[in-house]
């Protein structure tokens, strides 16, 4: 079965969702007045998901190889990003490494993902 769409890729469904938690996590008061930490945090987890995207469209495979490699390096970044929200605001640790722990799952898809392209490519 060939995808039609990259809103069709599980993995692209689940950056969705990460995008939506970390958007909520960060109307939290305190966490939305630290503009900073927001902002990167939310262009970081946009970031997986529309390189995902903009990846999935891409007509060469090196290309799409490329996109999806800098949507995984975003989720290291999130990743990143939700230990300072640990260490800095002790009310939203619990929630923090719940998204961490997602985003470690996106992380996996993305491999996945560039394997499988890896393969195309190769085979």
């Amino acid at each position: 079965m060939e995808l039609k769409s990259f809103e069709n890729l599980e993995v692209w469904q689940q950056a969705r969702k990460l995008v939506s938690a970390i958007y909520q996590m960060t109307l939290n008061d305190k966490l939305a007045h630290d503009y900073g930490l927001c902002g990167q945090l939310q262009r970081a987890v946009v970031s997986i998901m529309s390189n995902i995207a903009e990846g999935f469209e891409r007509m060469h495979l090196q290309e799409k190889i490329q996109f999806y490699n800098v949507a995984r390096a975003s989720g290291a970044e999130v990743r990143s990003l939700l230990y300072v929200v640990e260490d800095s605001y002790p009310s939203l640790v619990q929630q923090a490494t719940l998204l961490c722990k997602d985003a470690v799952s996106v992380g996996k898809l993305i491999t996945g993902l560039i394997q499988s392209t890896q393969r195309r490519k190769n085979g």
